[in-house]
């Protein structure tokens, strides 16, 4: 199964969510490249990006988890195919 890389978006409003959320990142920890957290105080949301090299299945499957969170949204963005001969 091909990898594709990925960045999944989070937005999470309820802090009763954010164990279940990191318990859910390190589940899947194989598979990340990096995360960022940016918690915004002023308007009650923690927004978190975390970049993937993962199978589109393995993907799907954590931001299904991630999406049944409480207070929770999600969404992916995956980088264009690559090209056969445009990387050095």
């Amino acid at each position: 199964m091909d990898s594709r890389v990925a960045v999944i978006a989070i937005l999470v409003r309820d802090p009763d969510s954010v164990e279940a959320l990191n318990g859910l990142l390190h589940e899947f920890g194989g598979y990340v490249v990096g995360r960022m957290g940016v918690p915004y105080a002023k308007r009650r949301v923690n927004i978190i990006s975390v970049a993937v090299d993962a199978p589109q299945a393995v993907t799907s499957a954590l931001t299904g988890k991630i999406g049944r969170l409480k207070g929770v949204s999600v969404k992916t963005v995956y980088a264009p195919a690559e090209e056969p001969g445009n990387i050095e």
